[in-house]
């Protein structure tokens, strides 16, 4: 399986997790980042999270194994 890696720019100082998979376009609502997130499938910075709340700051990488996907955090 490719890796893909997007970049997402965010504004404040912090994005929380839910928010980060519905903003980056990985799901639709923020009912399905839930559940992708509480089933185990999301790794924050290498290690993986089960908080939907997690803050998310500038330079943290968010991966989901399950698809290939690591989104890297950035901003202004």
């Amino acid at each position: 399986m490719k890796e893909e890696k997007i970049k997402v720019e965010i504004t404040g100082e912090f994005i929380k997790l839910d928010s980060l998979l519905k903003f980056a376009g990985v799901t639709e609502t923020g009912g399905v980042a839930k559940d992708i997130i509480q089933s185990g499938k999301v790794k924050y910075n290498g290690e993986v999270c089960y908080m939907r709340g997690k803050k998310v700051y500038k330079g943290d990488l968010v991966s989901i194994d399950e698809i290939g996907l690591t989104i890297e955090v950035a901003g202004s």
